[in-house]
């Protein structure tokens, strides 16, 4: 707007920021986050923290909301900026929803994971009582500032932890996108997801499988932004994984935890007859091409009862199971038997 740009740059009053920044992209990147707000004569507070899943808590919210307090901000045109993976963004989220009722807040993604999944949405939130997300609400941010040079120096794993929740909306909603990880999985963990002008055919995949990835996600969200309607496709990969990945904390990351999850429930999609051998196939190749694991020996089969018991009690008494009915394409189902979990699962642990 440029009556805001104007007014922002009139010199009337210095521009001022306050910033929460993961303690190791701060490592990376801090001295750029600085001197960039320093050669725009901005007065600015930046505060580095260990934004973990081990942190992920409301000791560290209030935390943030005492130093927010001391800087003190102009809640309608001084936003809250929030650099880091998802845990980073849900925790300032969460903080910035609840200071004066509500702040503005800009999320800028450093991760693969967050940048396909956490930048896009309302949701926030942190773990409570060793239950993921227990505590959160639904606060969209301002903006959200997408840029995959943060990518760059992210290790493999992390690469490869962000690339579950791509394939994610790949199995549910878009064939196109399954192909181009079927077939340039292994070249986007090898650049980390970096655009290179001197490979035209391959270069843009980048670009092609988080656009792709981001617009479905909101395809999917906006409508149903504050989860009025509980049948959501998003959630395949979410129904087992947050009881495996807090059980087994710290050794399996969120999208590591989901393609689990994804995992047993294609074996469910296959038991059921909704695809085929050979898709199934494709589907777990691909997961291993992506260099996900497919089984965790912590997943076991009451873990699993005790997860889709969880599942009902938040999801109006039925389980909403989005399953894949072939490459691309998906429905929800509320009438898998415990038998064919079961056999599914047997199937899933025998492979």
């Amino acid at each position: 707007d440029p009556q805001q740009l104007e007014l922002a740059t009139s010199g009337k009053r210095k521009l001022r920021r306050f910033i929460v920044i993961d303690e190791v992209v701060d490592k990376l990147y801090g001295s750029k986050v600085r001197e960039y707000f320093e050669q725009n004569n901005v007065h600015h507070k930046i505060l580095a923290l260990p934004t973990t899943e081990e942190t992920k808590s409301m000791d560290l919210v209030l935390n943030i909301l005492q130093e927010v307090q001391k800087f003190s901000i102009d809640r309608r045109t001084e936003p809250i900026i929030a650099i880091g993976g998802g845990v980073c963004l849900d925790i300032v989220g969460l903080a910035a929803s609840l200071y004066r009722r509500r702040t503005p807040y800009i999320r800028v993604p450093t991760t693969l994971l967050s940048y396909v999944d956490a930048s896009v949405g309302a949701k926030n939130g942190v773990n409570f009582l060793q239950c993921k997300n227990k505590l959160g609400g639904y606060t969209p941010p301002v903006a959200s500032f997408l840029d995959r040079s943060f990518i760059q120096t992210i290790p493999r794993r992390h690469i490869s932890n962000g690339l579950g929740e791509i394939l994610k909306m790949a199995l549910m909603k878009h064939k196109g996108l399954f192909d181009l990880l079927k077939s340039h999985g292994k070249y986007l963990l090898d650049t980390k997801f970096q655009s290179y002008g001197g490979c035209a055919d391959r270069g843009d995949a980048a670009l092609q499988t988080t656009r792709i990835a981001i617009e479905t996600m909101l395809e999917e969200l906006a409508p149903n932004l504050w989860e009025d309607d509980l049948d959501r496709l998003v959630d395949f990969g979410h129904l087992i994984s947050p009881e495996l990945e807090m059980k087994v904390l710290p050794s399996l990351m969120h999208g590591e935890a989901v393609n689990i999850d994804m995992a047993f429930m294609t074996y469910v999609a296959y038991t059921r007859g909704l695809i085929t051998a050979k898709e199934k196939e494709q589907i777990i190749q691909c997961m291993r091409g992506l260099e996900l694991p497919v089984w965790h020996g912590g997943c076991s089969w009451p873990l699993i009862k005790k997860a889709l018991s969880e599942r009902l009690k938040h999801s109006g008494g039925q389980p909403r199971m989005p399953l894949p009915t072939g490459l691309g394409v998906a429905e929800i189902f509320n009438d898998t038997s415990e038998e064919t979990l079961e056999k599914a699962y047997k199937l899933w642990v025998r492979d």
